[in-house]
């Protein structure tokens, strides 16, 4: 087993360790959010025909050249098509037909002028308007043709890429299957938020609700969450337990040297083999990583910053190596430091903080334990190794 490894090298590890789930065939009613594992071609011109943008008469434009309200035109109403229908008469020279919005238009016609232009009549039409050739006028394929890649693999599907899948025909997809997450969290002090009243020496569980919101915040959907005592081999037992039906398991707490950190037992009791133990960063350093049947098994600190700070830079990871989604992958900006940090950092160090339009500001209270700080914040600034302080105005290294 590794240890005191750099957050590099952390990665490189997990990566090294694990392959992509596969990918699965999903109706496009339930691949909102989904990712795309392939690239998706048209089959169909869209739209499929020539068609009218608006309710009108299609006619030849040279028929009306010169039209006003002082000189209309007179054409002569061979045909009223409506959207769904198909036309049979072709518009010739002193011809129209009549059209609404949508509809197939006729051969012959190069234009269509829209109703308010016209006097509406249904067998012969005034025409107070010129309209040049291909005005109002949608042609098949305007949008995409038959043989278009429509969306590239790694797409992450949203309601505005649905919709132009289903304009295509398209009712099924193939996306990356997405992981399966178990959360285990540890330690004999937590209970559930429902016990009333809180006992002696207890504390409510708040890493389960943390990071099962997190990941369907991430679009992972199968999460089952359990608690657990501070006893090696009942966790070894839930941790085999849990994993039968998962891909992957995250653990919070027992990590670290203490007495109870029982996760120093439970994992060799659970078959696993240790990959490493603790990252050279802060807070989160005593973070493990393991293998059960090669299943991935991530242990963070059970303090609830240091556990979500160590999930964002490692759990995303382990998760993108399993579904490469867009979604797990960390994404990193340069931004202005707005309020300056002045303790020395002799570890790299990652404070929360609020990134917008390239600047980032930091709370107030920076513990590990500490919740309420987190609150609004939306990256993680990096803070390098043996840095005195950090100045204002100056740009670091922000993970959204």
């Amino acid at each position: 087993m590794r240890e005191r490894i750099s957050l590099e090298e952390a990665w490189a590890l997990i990566t090294a360790s694990l392959r992509p789930l596969g990918e699965e065939q999903v109706d496009l009613d339930h691949a909102l959010d989904r990712t795309l594992s392939r690239d998706v071609w048209s089959s169909i011109d869209q739209p499929p025909f020539d068609r009218s943008p608006l309710d009108g008469y299609a006619l030849q434009s040279r028929d009306v050249h010169g039209a006003c309200p002082e000189h209309p035109v007179s054409l002569r109403v061979v045909e009223r098509v409506c959207a769904g229908e198909v036309p049979h008469q072709r518009v010739t020279p002193g011809t129209a037909v009549r059209i609404m919005t949508g509809a197939p238009l006729p051969q012959g016609c190069d234009c269509v002028v829209r109703q308010e232009d016209t006097d509406l009549g249904e067998t012969v039409v005034q025409v107070y308007a010129s309209v040049g050739a291909y005005q109002n006028f949608i042609g098949r394929g305007e949008d995409y043709t038959a043989g278009t890649c429509l969306l590239s693999a790694g797409t992450r599907l949203d309601a505005a890429t649905l919709g132009l899948l289903a304009s295509a025909g398209c009712d099924q997809v193939w996306v990356y299957r997405r992981p399966r997450v178990a959360l285990l969290v540890t330690g004999d002090e937590v209970v559930s938020p429902q016990v009333r009243p809180l006992p002696p020496g207890k504390i409510y569980t708040a890493n389960s609700y943390l990071l099962s919101a997190r990941l369907r915040q991430l679009g992972v959907e199968a999460v089952t969450c359990a608690t657990v005592g501070d006893d090696p081999q009942e966790t070894a037992q839930q941790m085999r337990g849990v994993l039968e039906d998962s891909d992957c398991l995250i653990t919070t707490g027992g990590v670290s040297v203490g007495e109870r950190d029982v996760l120093h037992q439970a994992l060799p009791m659970a078959g696993a083999q240790q990959v490493f133990w603790r990252v050279q960063m802060k807070p989160g350093t005593p973070a493990m990583y393991s293998l059960v049947e090669g299943k991935p098994v991530l242990s963070l600190s059970g303090n609830p910053f240091a556990a979500v700070a160590t999930f964002e830079l490692l759990g995303r990871p382990m998760l993108h190596a399993l579904c490469p989604a867009p979604q797990f992958e960390l994404e990193t900006r340069r931004a202005v430091l707005d309020t300056p940090f002045d303790r020395p950092s002799g570890m790299r160090r990652f404070l929360r903080g609020v990134y917008q339009d390239g600047h980032v500001r930091l709370p107030k209270d920076h513990s590990s334990g500490s919740l309420r700080s987190l609150v609004g914040c939306n990256c993680l600034l990096e803070v390098p190794a043996g840095s005195q302080n950090l100045q204002a105005g100056e740009k670091y290294t922000v993970y959204l």
